[in-house]
Order: structure tokens, then sequence, then C-alpha cells
């Protein structure tokens, strides 16, 4: 229990700095702020210590190539920003990210032996 608390104090914390870089004149750093890797960081310590370094490369590969689907994510909010509301464009790119995100994971299923 005292865990998970911790793990929510960690996440109001990073939203208060999004929230605080934001309006600062370097606001565009607010972005930033989410990739830093905390979920990275403990997938990669579990599959490392449940299965192997082997798994432990293998979902580091696959996490590069999943930088596509949020590639496309960010082209697609700077895109649809010019053309839509904020919800239609925030909309629009979740939407973009899923189709993304579906093909990588169709690709990756068919053409990766997973270990």
């Amino acid at each position: 229990m005292v865990t998970l608390f911790l793990k929510c104090l960690i996440g109001a914390a990073a939203v208060m700095l999004i929230a605080i870089l934001s309006k600062s004149k370097n606001y565009f750093i607010a972005g930033l702020v989410p990739l830093f890797p905390s979920f990275a960081l403990i997938a990669h310590y579990i599959v490392a210590t449940e299965r192997n370094m082997e798994a432990l490369r293998m979902t580091a590969l696959f996490g590069l190539y999943s930088l596509m689907p949020y590639a496309a994510y960010l082209i697609a909010v700077y895109y649809f920003s010019y053309h839509l509301s904020v919800m239609g464009t925030l909309l629009s790119a979740v939407l973009v990210w899923v189709m993304f995100a579906y093909l990588l994971l169709m690709v990756w299923v068919r053409n990766v032996v997973v270990v």
C-alpha cells in the first residue's frame, strides 16, 4: 500500500512540474517531462529479473520501434492544431497513435521471434 501511495505522489509531482513548466517562458520543456523513462525503468527491471538479458534487449529494441507511433502522434498534433480545436486535435492525434501502434504490433509479432 505504501508503494502505491509513493507512485501516486511521483505521478502528482510530475503533473505539478508539467503545470509549472507550461506557465513558464520555456513552456515547451513541459513536453520533456512525460518522456522521463520511469515506466520504462520499471518494465526493464521486471523483464530482466523475471526473464533474462536477451529479453531485456528485445524489450529495449521494441521500445526504440515504439518511438514511431509517438512520432506519428506528435506530427498529428502539429498538423491538426492548424485545422481543429484542442479536443479535436488531441483526439485525432490519439487515433493516429493507435493506428501506428497497431501496425507496429502486427509487424513485430509476424517478424520477430520472441524469446
